[in-house]
């Protein structure tokens, strides 16, 4: 069993979550469950997803779950790209 707190891109997808947590502090309040929520949940799961495959017992467990941390990536660039073309961001 792989320790996912030593790999660098865990590291990464922890640190961009602090930042999106922080950022999303900022959004209308009426986007509470709606868009804040959906971006929030997006990067969790990058290394939420990340971690789970650490603990697989296959290297193609592990890179299926890394197939889904990179679905979460492009989730969360989508509706960034969003808050900030509503002028939230």
């Amino acid at each position: 069993m792989k320790d996912f707190r030593k790999l660098k891109v865990w590291e990464k997808a922890h640190q961009l979550v602090l930042k999106i947590y922080r950022i999303t502090e900022n959004l209308p309040r009426e986007e509470s469950y709606g868009l804040t929520s959906q971006i929030r949940r997006a990067c969790v799961s990058i290394p939420t997803n990340i971690a789970e495959g650490c603990v697989r017992s296959s290297d193609a467990d592990f890179s299926r779950f890394l197939y889904i941390a990179l679905g979460s990536t492009s989730e969360l660039e989508y509706l960034i790209m969003l808050s900030m073309d509503l002028k939230f961001i």
